[in-house]
């Protein structure tokens, strides 16, 4: 299968045929902003259903995009704002506060059969889950992604030095995280 860029798979979905072109770009896709929600709502059924409503706001918006931003920060941008809205709803449901919201997304690595890291890797995730929410994803993306500043800013609208703070608190916390356990 050919690998489109970007704006050849825009052309297409203006020009041609937008459901070919939108099946296109879920391939090209969902298998990066899986793994980009997934870090962030951690279960994977809840990643599931987040990545189906960050499909859904991408069809029913493909048309609108203006092309300011590049596809795939966009792309990032709805993934992102459907998992905090997710975790949102997620906790007002369930009446949880901020801190009982991280002990439960850590209950849930312990608890999740499809985590297929070391102990190692688990720590890690545990230390990233106790990084308020901004300090997780920015840690994320950077680390993981390796997204760089530049285009996180305009995924996360704001400065690249917030970016670059946040980073940088995120990493000194992990490593305490590490050194006190």
């Amino acid at each position: 299968m050919t690998e489109y860029s970007d704006n050849e798979l825009l052309e297409i979905f203006k020009n041609d045929n937008a459901n070919y072109a939108f099946n296109l770009l879920v391939n090209k896709y969902q298998k990066k902003l899986y793994w980009h929600i997934r870090k962030i709502v951690i279960c994977h059924n809840d990643t599931d259903d987040v990545l189906q409503n960050t499909f859904i706001k991408t069809w029913q918006n493909l048309g609108k995009f203006r092309e300011e931003a590049n596809l795939y920060t966009w792309l990032y941008r709805i993934a992102t704002n459907e998992a905090i809205t997710f975790l949102n709803k997620k906790r007002k449901q369930n009446h949880y506060s901020i801190d009982e919201e991280d002990s439960f997304l850590i209950n849930t690595i312990e608890s999740d059969g499809l985590f297929d890291g070391n102990e190692i890797q688990k720590k890690l995730q545990k230390a990233i889950l106790t990084l308020p929410q901004k300090q997780r994803i920015v840690f994320n993306m950077k680390y993981f992604d390796e997204i760089k500043y530049e285009d996180m800013s305009k995924i996360l609208e704001t400065s690249v030095g917030a970016l670059k703070a946040s980073y940088h608190h995120a990493v000194k916390k992990i490593s305490i995280f590490f050194e006190n356990d």
